[in-house]
């Protein structure tokens, strides 16, 4: 697919990155000419200087032959301008814009209409969510929801303690005879194990699992010893994630937030009116101490600084802080940190890429989240047809043949949620959640799912 991606900053990078693995062709345009210099030596890309909203930068970068726009440049004005000009003038089929202010997307659509965009991406909205889930799960890594919610991918480190380490797999429907889950990878020393039944779990092991929404908390159990809920959150950072969060919890939390720029704090407090807000910096061990670090629950490093961030959850957390996460940037710190002094460590530009990739797979894909940095991936996809048009409907789980380290997991009929047993039987508007450990077998799954000619 060509591709136009407008801004080459910490998003736009790791899209591009993302995008030109798949074997697509990408441009990149920005006005920060060793920006790119860096991104072409780095990546098989073409690059364009200039103001990614001008129709004769848009025409250098190949618009007129472009499948897709991805406008995710740091401005809302510019993405706006960029799209409705993309539609306009260069007759560009999808437009995707990164919308940062809040006016645009909660509930004014029609405004993101007139400007041709098609799907309306916020970064900050997007990890806000993720730091929400992660709070109602004080034992797990990652939280993903499939169909609407009704499922739930885990991340779950396994603790010494829990009841399934040190047992196989198929005593879980021992444990646990009212619910039903399933475990789709567990990751061992950074080695992808494929669980069977007599698969046994050793502590210390990266385990996905899939569940209904209400079985993860026993499930969890099963892995970790129980954790009293989180009700003390302490957030370092009032940028527009920090502000997000802070006012998501306010209302269910005991919430204190840190801003070091002194106008900014006063607008919060202004503005969150169950939030104590305190101005200050967050790697300030008096300030800590003082706000009794040691009695939260969760500290959350939200800052635009990666320093800041990771400084700061380490000191939290010598000081006795239970739960540390950091925002971190950049990829290449995420796997020197995770797992080690800081609990759990969020990367914004892979849980943005997983929102762009939704709308590039082909086959009804409803939802694609990245998983082990980008490594790997779970996706929702939609299968249509009937047993002559398609390669799944109407066949028994145990007669799909799917790609090596792929898992059906689970599927999701109407309001149910299924576990992909090995008779369970697919049928057409199934919702199939399904694990891919390497990417570059993607392209198998999607000619999986896809329907046959005849369908048409």
């Amino acid at each position: 697919m060509r591709i136009l991606i407008l801004g080459g900053g910490q998003v736009g990078a790791s899209v591009a990155e993302s995008l030109t693995n798949e074997g697509n062709d990408v441009t990149v345009v920005d006005q920060d000419a060793n920006l790119l210099k860096l991104l072409q030596n780095r990546l098989d890309i073409r690059t364009v200087l200039g103001n990614a909203a001008h129709p004769s930068v848009m025409l250098n970068a190949g618009a007129e032959d472009a499948e897709l726009l991805l406008a995710l440049t740091r401005n809302d004005d510019t993405n706006l301008l960029a799209c409705a000009l993309a539609r306009t003038q260069f007759n560009i089929p999808t437009c995707i814009a990164r919308i940062r202010a809040s006016d645009y997307v909660e509930g004014r659509h029609a405004v993101l209409e007139q400007f041709s965009v098609d799907h309306a991406i916020c970064p900050e909205q997007i990890v806000t969510n993720n730091l929400y889930q992660l709070l109602s799960y004080p034992r797990a890594l990652q939280v993903l929801d499939f169909g609407h919610g009704l499922a739930q991918l885990v991340v779950a480190r396994a603790g010494s303690d829990g009841k399934l380490v040190g047992r196989p797999l198929k005593q879980i429907r021992d444990d646990m005879p009212d619910s039903d889950s399933r475990i789709c990878a567990i990751y061992r020393n950074d080695k992808l194990i494929v669980p069977d039944g007599d698969t046994v779990i050793a502590p210390g092991d990266e385990v996905f699992f899939i569940a209904a929404k209400a079985d993860v908390p026993g499930m969890l159990g099963e892995l970790r010893s129980s954790e009293k809920p989180v009700r003390r959150v302490m957030i370092a950072g009032g940028g527009n994630i920090g502000y997000r969060l802070a006012r998501l919890l306010q209302d269910d939390y005991e919430v204190k937030l840190i801003e070091a720029r002194g106008e900014r704090a006063v607008w919060l407090s202004e503005n969150l009116d169950k939030v104590l807000v305190l101005h200050g910096e967050a790697t300030d061990e008096a300030l800590l101490e003082d706000e009794n670090i040691d009695e939260m629950d969760v500290f959350c490093a939200l800052t635009n600084d990666d320093e800041d961030n990771v400084m700061s959850t380490l000191l939290a957390k010598r000081m006795g802080a239970h739960r540390v996460i950091a925002l971190v940037n950049r990829s290449s710190y995420v796997d020197l940190l995770e797992g080690n002094r800081i609990d759990v460590v969020i990367s914004p530009h892979l849980s943005t890429i997983g929102s762009v990739l939704a709308h590039l797979r082909r086959g009804d894909v409803v939802a694609v989240h990245p998983l082990r940095r980008g490594a790997a991936e779970a996706i929702e996809v939609i299968i249509h047809g009937d047993e002559h048009t398609s390669r799944l409907v109407g066949r028994k789980v145990e007669d799909i043949r799917m790609p090596a380290g792929c898992t059906l997991s689970a599927v999701i009929r109407g309001q149910q949620v299924l576990m992909a047993h090995h008779d369970l039987v697919l049928c057409s508007e199934d919702h199939l959640i399904i694990f891919v450990s390497r990417r570059r077998q993607l392209r198998q799954i999607e000619k999986l799912v896809q329907v046959k000619m005849g369908f048409f």
